[in-house]
């Protein structure tokens, strides 16, 4: 029996719920006690290792205020030269295993994670599976041997290092199997997981909204078609697409998903969630459960069970967060030497950029992640959680301003497109410049005949409505600053399969969404010109 099995055999369903969700129960003065005691610990552990005096120098913080005052705030550039080369000799203590994320210009930032971390990401990660599943406190609808499909990249990334850390302390059945998240191609572990999972079904899906919503959309437009090859004439398989065709059928609609799987939770990550989550929905008949996690310290916050906003976790990391004007301050002066706020004196409807510090020994001393996040309330009276409540906003460097009055981020562009309908394979964009006007340049693959100057005019009126800032860019600049490249279908395959080829990591087989580098749109106008002459 796995270590986690053990507490459901032995815990009853509220002893389950208060071990893994019972952070939802603390008072603000709880949870900074919890965040207080992490970070001294902390500072005790590393302030004689060779990266803790780097960042610190000679003088050990013997409080929160005088660590804040003392260190500095630091970046992944302030410890590159090590961690970029998984040097243990400077940590303080051994890692149980290092991540990496996507990185920059294609290098990698390698993080280390200590044990005890990882154990609290696994129990990060079954708090999740539980919300996933129920709208109603308290109630326990999982237990050892759960099926589950993860759509996330493999090790040695985050999401599948947690992942691999879950399957060895609590059984599950994970589809596809994670063998093969190491060897095969991700599209290729997609087909397998959902091979698997139509003849097995399955219990709870991981995956990044979009994803869910694209996987949706292909098979929905695939299963008219569908035909029944030797593989699928399994009982199970045919009696799932039979009750299927059948729902579908007396709803007056294609088969969706949904009609096939009954999944009792969706956990999703990603600044897409919001734009997708009615989407999902549609498609899974599931509401998803988000969850905000990085690299640095896995699982930051997650959702609760009424799904009205994300509350971060006491015992993960250390966080502070700086106001959202002080951020763009620094951002302008780099010698700026911005005030963090602590998690008690956040205020509601204000935007702030994350720092953290990693636990346990771990090196990453007030870290800026480059995350936004928004407080939606400060606590939950219809639930009881007295805990402030946070969204997701954006990467702070993903921005792209137009004419100094609007800030246009990855999340308002995308929602901006989702919002027209139009039905498109991939998009990314950029500023540009034209007799001193800036605008933003939108290269978009269609699914549909549309032209350009359509889109234009569609994808400008949803930002008016969405972005208060943009409204007034026409009426005081007396511009129209959306312009739309078409790209010819199978561009962005194109350019994933010359990446794929060329050996190019899980992250960097598409461009980014905001301002990827120019020789990336040069090579997807260079496909786009090769598709459009086939």
């Amino acid at each position: 029996m796995l270590s986690e099995d053990t507490y459901f055999h032995t815990l009853t369903d509220a002893e389950i719920w208060q071990r893994y969700c019972g952070f939802f129960d603390l008072s603000v003065d709880e949870f900074m006690e919890i965040q207080k005691e992490l970070l001294m610990e902390e500072i005790n552990l590393v302030s004689d290792s060779f990266l803790g005096k780097k960042i610190m120098g000679n003088r050990k913080p013997g409080s929160v205020d005088e660590f804040r005052s003392i260190v500095p705030l630091t970046t992944y550039d302030d410890y590159e030269p090590y961690l970029g080369e998984q040097n243990e000799d400077v940590l303080a203590v051994k890692p149980y295993y290092w991540c990496h994320s996507a990185g920059r210009g294609g290098s990698f930032k390698w993080v280390p994670h200590s044990l005890e971390n990882v154990e609290k990401t696994v129990k990060s990660f079954l708090a999740a599976t539980i919300l996933s599943s129920t709208r109603e406190k308290g109630t326990v609808n999982i237990a050892p041997g759960l099926r589950i499909l993860a759509i996330l990249a493999p090790p040695p990334y985050s999401s599948g290092r947690t992942v691999h850390a879950f399957t060895e302390r609590f059984t599950v059945r994970l589809m596809p199997p994670l063998e093969s998240s190491e060897t095969e191609e991700f599209q290729e572990r997609i087909r397998q997981g959902f091979k698997i999972a139509i003849k097995d079904g399955v219990d709870f899906m991981a995956a990044v909204a979009s994803v869910l919503v694209r996987m949706g959309e292909a098979f929905s437009e695939q299963a008219g078609g569908m035909k029944l090859s030797m593989s699928m004439l399994h009982p199970k398989v045919v009696s799932r697409l039979l009750r299927a065709w059948i729902t579908a059928k007396i709803s007056g609609r294609g088969i969706l998903p949904k009609d096939i799987w009954r999944p009792k939770g969706i956990m999703v990550s990603g600044v897409d969630t919001y734009i997708y989550k009615d989407s999902v929905i549609h498609y899974w008949g599931v509401t998803p459960l988000e969850f905000y996690a990085g690299t640095e310290a896995n699982t930051y916050a997650m959702e609760g069970w009424n799904r009205k906003g994300m509350v971060f976790l006491p015992d993960t990391a250390f966080f502070e967060f700086i106001p959202y004007e002080q951020s763009l301050k620094l951002k302008e002066d780099n010698t700026f030497k911005p005030q963090t706020v602590l998690l008690d004196e956040l205020k509601e409807g204000e935007m702030y950029e994350v720092v953290l510090t990693q636990p346990h020994g771990m090196p990453l001393l007030r870290y800026r992640i480059n995350d936004l996040i928004k407080v939606i309330s400060l606590s939950d009276d219809e639930a009881g959680v007295n805990l402030p409540h946070i969204n997701f906003q954006r990467r702070i460097t993903d921005v792209i301003n137009i004419g100094g009055m609007a800030n246009l981020d990855e999340k308002v562009l995308w929602q901006a497109i989702a919002d027209t309908g139009i039905k498109y394979t991939e998009w990314t964009a950029c500023k540009e410049y034209d007799q001193n006007q800036t605008y933003i340049r939108l290269y978009l693959e269609l699914k549909e005949e549309r032209e350009a100057s359509e889109i234009e005019t569609m994808i400008d009126e949803k930002l008016r409505i969405i972005d208060v800032d943009y409204k007034d860019v026409q009426s005081v600049l007396n511009l129209q600053p959306v312009r739309i490249t078409l790209l010819s279908p199978g561009t962005f395959q194109a350019f994933t399969d010359e990446k794929t080829k060329e050996g190019a990591d899980l992250a960097h087989l598409k461009p980014a969404h905001v301002n990827p580098p120019e020789a990336l749109i040069q090579r997807l106008l260079e496909f786009s010109e090769m598709n459009s002459k086939d």
